[in-house]
């Protein structure tokens, strides 16, 4: 081991011993692992950063979107009502699968998109 990892393993050890691990927020609780499946692998750690950042990509929008609106057609009585639902939910999966065409033929133009997004909000 080398001198920086010999002394973080020390640091460890001595907040260890002194019960500065104790109590921590979400101690015995599960890890919330997020499911990226969907999303390439050479992009999953930018799309993590982007999303801690305050950050969420369009199509990952729209996908929420239209979950959403899926329960609640689910849920919905009124015949009227669920035909304006399933009129918006046709409209957004529409909308997701021309983002999609449209990343595809651009997968650099992603990252693009949200450079200028973190450099405007970083100015």
């Amino acid at each position: 081991m080398d001198l920086i990892s010999l002394l973080a393993e020390e640091r460890i050890k001595q907040a260890e011993a002194n019960g500065e691990f104790r109590n921590l927020p979400g101690a015995g609780k599960p890890l919330e692992l997020e499911d990226l499946s969907g999303v390439p692998e050479d992009m999953r750690m930018s799309y993590k950063i982007l999303k801690n950042a305050g950050y969420i990509p369009p199509e990952m929008e729209l996908q929420k979107e239209i979950v959403a609106l899926r329960d609640l057609l689910h849920v919905c009585t009124n015949d009227t009502e669920r035909a304006a639902y399933r009129k918006r939910i046709s409209e957004k999966e529409i909308q997701y699968e021309a983002l999609l065409q449209k990343l595809k033929q651009s997968s650099t133009g992603t990252l693009s998109q949200y450079r200028e997004q973190i450099e405007h909000k970083l100015t």
